[in-house]
């Protein structure tokens, strides 16, 4: 089975676990429109890929950590789109959670999403119960403090900012999460894997910077502007569109680099340099040529 499908069928089988007779409908409902239909699924895509790898010696437990990766970044956009960050009307091209189902319910449902997480990756390490304790200590390391998203969205609220430490925690401490949780799962050492999703996360905010002032809302599926609109840290407010393009480029790059020698190295490159192109593809590299 590919990734995509192993991916879809462990979400649908994590939410179906806290949507049981009983539970309240309406948070059900909005932690299903959180996580359906979804985005690229570019995290546990990774982390699946390095599972892959590493042998994948034990798929549910792989499958588990991709859902848990995918739940929490879920909630971090549930919680990013809310009033009083974003205040985004939209997400993936649809009604942003706080929209359709009122702000109190997207609070409920970010939180809610954080601990369903947890709660499917445990379920699923029965087979394998020695590799949980590095598993939920490196994805809990991904989103909470002193480096995860919890911390990157904390920067938006101090008045000064590293702008590489804002994109480092904000984005790349998940991407980071997921590829060292792909070889956890698969009972393998996770340091080698871990640069790759440290570089390959950085060079992921600096798209979004990116896009944020070129992209189309319609195409994107979210609001554009919203860096300048509320001051917030930004490659591309500091580099120029060309600095950072050149900034992601070399980021790009260096997570190609960062692969191991494994005997799936070149299919991980390939997905690194197809994410690179829907990134930020030609068309949006003409606009800042020209």
């Amino acid at each position: 089975m590919g990734a995509m499908p192993r991916i879809e069928r462990a979400l649908e089988s994590a939410l179906q676990s806290a949507d049981s007779a009983g539970a309240p409908p309406t948070l059900a409902a909005a932690m299903r429109h959180a996580v359906f239909p979804g985005g690229a699924r570019i995290r546990p895509q990774l982390l699946l890929a390095v599972a892959r790898a590493c042998g994948d010696g034990d798929p549910l437990l792989a499958d588990g950590a991709a859902a848990a990766v995918e739940l929490l970044h879920c909630a971090s956009l549930v919680h990013d789109d809310l009033p009083c960050f974003d205040d985004a009307l939209t997400r993936r091209g649809r009604p942003s959670v706080h929209c359709a189902y009122g702000e109190r319910i997207a609070v409920l449902t970010g939180d809610a999403l954080i601990v369903l997480a947890f709660q499917h990756l445990g379920a699923c390490a029965e087979t394998s119960p020695q590799r949980l304790s590095r598993l939920l200590a490196t994805l809990s390391a991904g989103v909470g403090m002193p480096w995860g998203i919890a911390a990157g969205q904390a920067w938006e609220c101090e008045s000064r900012t590293v702008l590489r430490d804002y994109q480092r925690a904000k984005t790349g401490a998940l991407f980071a999460a997921a590829t060292a949780a792909g070889a956890e799962a698969a009972g393998a050492e996770s340091g080698r894997w871990r640069t790759l999703g440290e570089w390959l996360g950085e060079a992921y905010q600096v798209a979004d910077d990116i896009r944020d002032v070129l992209a189309d809302p319609l195409i994107l599926g979210k609001p554009v502007g919203r860096d300048v609109a509320l001051g917030r840290p930004s490659a591309a407010r500091e580099q120029g569109l060309g600095g950072a393009l050149d900034r992601f480029d070399t980021l790009v790059e260096q997570a190609v680099e960062a692969v191991p020698a494994c005997r799936g190295a070149e299919g991980l490159r390939m997905l690194v340099r197809a994410e690179a192109q829907r990134l930020v593809p030609r068309p949006m590299r003409a606009e800042l040529v020209m």
